[in-house]
């Protein structure tokens, strides 16, 4: 059980909060770049980490992120023309480069210098594996982007979607390292559904199937967590299902080697608000028309969005819901993974009451995850600076499936399934 306090420090992410301030040591996915695709095309607002800010390509392709509201009236720059590399206010003409530079005031004189004293808020901003990245921590103690594997590969061979999650991001997170509810929430009651699926390389196995309670292992990494389920394979063997915790917010799921792997990156809005980005990607090839055709098929994690992010199956509609699927083929009646999680994380209300829940032995992986993050903030509250943001390479990892002999440690076993490509 978590206290109020401790639950307040894990779910309260505004500047001057200590997770806020620890989560401003990262960088984080802010768009798509799709959504900026090119030079002076319209600004976008951005709302992250209580922040409200917009995020535009300037004139030679760069990016800038700078604060929502102007400051000479407060009014929103997401209206503001995007012209010769810098956002220019429509209320009275101020304009301002990416860097947060008021580079030109026309409704001042033209003798006058009070456009060098004026600025606004403006934080670095790289494109990079698909996604628009902020920093918004110290300049001085800017790392370098992690060096996740989705990101680095080509882009054929890299999934991304966006979709709005109203809940906290840990309760989020705390879903994609639940091994334990995959053999229930996403399972499949028709078995010949269950053998399409399994040849897709995205979801149940037999083991999980066969054996419902899996017993956790974690272990502390410089990057997050690693946590492995295990369940029964036979007599001889164990089904080792590793999934990477990667701080402060990415998981990435146990995939079938030779299989694409799929992750998530849950990106707080606010306290109450969450993005989730969700990746699909092939270590080694570019996807087929097939895979790509199953993977945006809204059954997987992909889920299906409107021009808003937000999902087409929603809390308003009840993720659209279907008892008589519920009673038949699916054991939660809902169509996408991606929906089956949002259902029922969204259903804890926005930000979880922990004091109140009953947690067991195959929660193990959600109260290391709990107490890494409270204790990576409070470490900087002594003046500690978190390990990771500066270890860039430390993200080289990947998640496995593997079936190992008994008396094989999983973080042996499955070793090379582990590391990323170099």
């Amino acid at each position: 059980m978590l206290s109020k306090v401790d639950n307040d420090l894990l779910t309260q992410t505004d500047r001057g909060t200590p997770m806020g301030e620890y989560l401003r040591r990262y960088w984080h996915p802010v768009m798509l770049a799709e959504e900026v695709p090119e030079p002076d095309c319209p600004p976008k607002r951005v709302r992250i980490l209580g922040e409200d800010l917009v995020g535009y390509r300037d004139t030679n392709g760069d990016i800038g992120l700078i604060d929502n509201y102007c400051p000479h009236r407060r009014a929103s720059m997401f209206f503001a023309r995007n012209e010769e590399c810098g956002l220019r206010c429509v209320y009275h003409g101020w304009k301002f480069d990416k860097d947060g530079n008021c580079v030109d005031m026309p409704s001042e004189p033209a003798e006058s210098n009070f456009k060098d004293k004026v600025r606004i808020t403006a934080y670095p901003a790289r494109e990079y594996g698909g996604l628009i990245w902020a920093y918004l921590g110290p300049l001085e103690l800017m790392p370098n982007l992690p060096e996740l594997e989705w990101a680095r590969v080509p882009a054929d061979q890299r999934i991304l979607s966006k979709r709005l999650q109203l809940s906290n991001y840990s309760q989020a997170v705390e879903g994609g390292i639940d091994s334990s509810h995959v053999s229930f929430l996403h399972s499949i009651l028709e078995q010949d559904k269950q053998d399409d699926l399994a040849a897709s390389g995205v979801t149940l196995q037999e083991f999980m199937t066969a054996d419902k309670s899996p017993r956790f292992f974690v272990k502390d990494a410089d990057p997050g967590l690693l946590i492995a389920a295990r369940r029964n394979a036979g007599e001889e063997n164990y089904y080792w299902r590793i999934t990477q915790f990667l701080l402060p917010y990415f998981t990435m799921i146990p995939g079938t080697p030779g299989y694409p792997i799929g992750g998530h990156c849950w990106v707080p809005i606010d306290d109450e608000n969450c993005y989730n980005y969700s990746v699909t990607w092939h270590p080694s090839r570019a996807f087929t028309e097939d895979e790509l055709k199953f993977h945006l098929s809204g059954l997987g994690i992909h889920a299906d969005v409107d021009d808003k992010y937000v999902p087409l199956r929603n809390k308003s509609n009840d993720y659209v819901m279907d008892r008589d699927i519920q009673r038949t083929t699916t054991f939660s009646g809902i169509r996408g993974i991606g929906e089956q999680d949002m259902a029922v994380q969204e259903s804890m209300g926005a930000i979880v009451e922990r004091p109140r829940e009953h947690l067991g032995s195959s929660d193990a992986a959600v109260i290391a995850m709990r107490r890494r993050l409270i204790r990576e903030a409070r470490n900087l509250e002594e003046g500690i600076e978190p390990f990771a943001p500066s270890h860039s390479d430390a993200y080289k990892v990947r998640s496995a499936a593997v079936v190992l002999a008994r008396d094989i440690p999983f973080h042996e076993g499955a070793q090379e399934e582990l590391k990323s490509m170099p």
